[in-house]
């Protein structure tokens, strides 16, 4: 058996840095509502689905409706990727060999699609073949329902795509998607525990290293298990 058949991409964090851009977006809505804020409150957000965030927003003390937080981040966002894509180290390369090898990728993200779509435009034409997008999930992270959907839009199981993830939330909902999850810790670490797979950074990592990487994680998996 081949160690993967498909590639599940988180977005924000794993495949580009956006979440500068984000805590950016945060802290000028909240100072314009005379609230504090600040990257090390940014940390809450990372990796959670967009409403949870606007909710983080409103316990701190931000008067308006969970969706119109959401949009007025949105378009924050979106306005900086439109000026510039922070690809994640490694992260165009590998995606770029992927589509050459011809192993089918989804993009897995809790951004909604108007902002997962405008950074799609920035990668590699024909890059990913299904987005599934907060704005289109009944549950997200670290739900494993996310995950589950990217697999089956490909025609495959969870357990044939490796995950591509940078947060908590993201790593969780990959495992329990039962996936073949890779972790590769951004702005916060990733615990280490039994059977999780992480390594510092896709830089240098192509094809060959990433099943490499895939069969060390299906090892650990089944180690895990047997424990």
């Amino acid at each position: 058996m081949d160690t993967f058949s498909a590639v599940l991409w988180d977005m924000d964090g794993t495949l580009v840095d956006t979440e500068p851009y984000w805590m950016r977006a945060e802290t000028a809505l909240m100072h314009a509502h005379g609230l504090d804020w600040d990257d090390e409150h940014g940390l809450l957000m990372v990796g959670n689905d967009l409403l949870t965030s606007a909710r983080i927003l409103i316990d701190h003390g931000l008067p308006l409706p969970a969706e119109q937080i959401v949009e007025i981040l949105l378009d924050g966002v979106i306005e900086q990727v439109r000026e510039h894509v922070p690809f994640r180290p490694g992260a165009r390369a590998l995606l770029e060999e992927l589509r050459e090898a011809g192993v089918p990728c989804a993009l897995v993200t809790m951004s909604y699609r108007r902002l997962a779509e405008a950074v799609v435009e920035a990668c590699p034409a024909g890059s990913f073949a299904v987005l599934v997008t907060g704005d289109e999930v009944p549950a997200g992270k670290p739900d494993p329902a996310p995950y589950v959907l990217g697999a089956e839009a490909l025609g495959l199981t969870p357990g044939e795509c490796l995950a591509l993830e940078d947060s908590i939330p993201g790593l969780t909902s990959a495992e329990a998607a039962g996936t073949v999850a890779v972790g590769i810790p951004h702005l916060v670490p990733l615990p280490e525990l039994p059977g999780r797979t992480l390594v510092l950074s896709l830089s240098g990592l192509d094809l060959a290293g990433l099943r490499n990487l895939a069969a060390r994680a299906r090892e650990a998996q089944v180690s895990d298990r047997r424990s």
